[in-house]
């Protein structure tokens, strides 16, 4: 009864979060805050006021409610406010060639994660999240060098402030990385926008003595896309470009990394090189009369060269950044001449070893809605998800989320 209480108390404000209207004194919520679509404070320096610097905050604040996760043996409600995102950033150029972004990320007790609840407070994290230097040397030709986003998923590219649900996937990662890197990235637009290839040189794991890894060799990336409609022809992806846009995007990526694990991290033998592959496809399509439709999905493949079959395999090449193989399929409504959109999500995933468990398959599926208060800079959304497990390597739950999201 508690673990209902829980939920039904989180639904229902995040239903009335979603009811609520924009105050009096707002603009339509298309088209932008009243602080203006670009964003914080900005600086104008320089000869000629070539320099331009500008400041950013960038928010979501979570209300939480899983049925199971607490307790002595787990199985009752857990309950949590936190930041899912609490970031500041700076954005700058010099004239049109030159530009960079920096943007640093604080974490604080993100005790509820994807699969389960830590048994312990996982404390506070202040990093450096992106740190790029950008040279736009022509519309098929620029540069990024620093740390930033490498050119595999499509799913990873998406703004983490523009995604179509709540929250991007849960299951989309590269092994033995983050969601950034270090490293160099070429790219560019061909064809009047039409296709846009990228290629790029990583860190990849990184650079360790032999005791923990078999090599120390770069990690490597191809992507390209195809666009039919509008071109979408900048670094990163939307989830949902909010009817503003007609877009029908087919992609395509591969990375590599050789000798990035052993099977054996005792005797140190036999190294394993990783591989990954992807395929997405995203489309919307804006109607005056019918509002906007918008459809997204990918498969996705990560190989580690049967890694996790030895004896004492590394921790890396197990569980949700391990070997593994899986898709997703998103849908989005937003309603015609208003503020509010729905969403669903259904992803599945086969993991070579998920919590001891051998080719463990999870199935993920939810759906919710969001209420653009302001566009992206000031929404509220809420989201019903569950999880399930194929093997029984962990008991299936439920999670209700309720989010505010600010970018100032």
């Amino acid at each position: 009864m508690n673990k209902l209480r829980t939920v039904g108390f989180v639904l229902t404000v995040g239903a009335g979060l979603l009811l609520v209207g924009p105050p009096a004194s707002a603009q339509s919520p298309m088209t932008g805050p009243p602080w203006g679509e670009d964003g914080g404070p900005r600086i104008v320096f320089g000869a000629e006021d070539k320099g331009v610097l500008q400041f950013d905050y960038k928010a979501q604040f979570r209300m939480t409610a899983r049925d199971t996760g607490s307790g002595v043996d787990n199985s009752d409600s857990t309950t949590n406010f936190g930041f899912r995102r609490n970031r500041l950033s700076m954005r700058g150029a010099w004239g049109d060639k030159l530009s960079l972004y920096v943007q640093t990320e604080f974490t604080e007790d993100q005790n509820v994660q994807t699969l389960g609840v830590s048994g312990s407070n996982v404390g506070t994290d202040f990093q450096l999240l992106d740190a790029v230097l950008r040279f736009d040397l022509h519309e098929s030709f620029k540069i990024h060098v620093g740390k930033f986003k490498y050119n595999l998923s499509r799913e990873n590219l998406e703004a983490c402030e523009e995604p179509l649900t709540l929250d991007r996937s849960l299951f989309v990662r590269a092994p033995f990385v983050g969601t950034r890197d270090h490293g160099v990235a070429i790219w560019g637009n061909l064809f009047k926008e039409r296709f846009q290839y990228r290629a790029d040189a990583m860190e990849g794991r990184q650079a360790v003595s032999g005791a923990l890894a078999p090599g120390s060799k770069f990690r490597y990336s191809a992507r390209g896309h195809i666009t039919l409609l509008d071109p979408e022809s900048g670094y990163g992806y939307k989830g949902t470009y909010l009817g503003e846009k007609k877009v029908f995007t087919i992609g395509a990526a591969y990375q590599i990394e050789p000798k990035v694990t052993y099977t054996d991290t005792v005797t140190l033998i036999q190294p394993r090189d990783y591989q990954a592959w992807t395929v997405d496809a995203f489309f919307e399509y804006p109607t005056a009369s019918a509002g906007t439709v918008t459809l997204s999905g990918a498969y996705e493949k990560v190989d580690l060269d049967g890694a996790y079959k030895g004896a004492n395999p590394d921790s890396g090449s197990l569980g949700l950044n391990g070997e593994k193989n899986g898709w997703y399929g998103k849908a989005g409504y937003l309603l015609p001449r208003t503020s509010l959109q729905f969403f669903g999500r259904y992803e599945k995933w086969r993991f070579a070893s998920l919590n001891s468990m051998i080719d463990e398959m999870v199935d993920w599926y939810g759906g919710g809605a969001n209420y653009y208060v302001w566009g992206q800079s000031l929404k509220v959304s809420a989201e019903f998800g569950r999880t399930k497990f194929d093997k029984g390597s962990q008991k299936d739950f439920n999670t209700v989320v309720t989010q505010l999201q600010i970018v100032f």
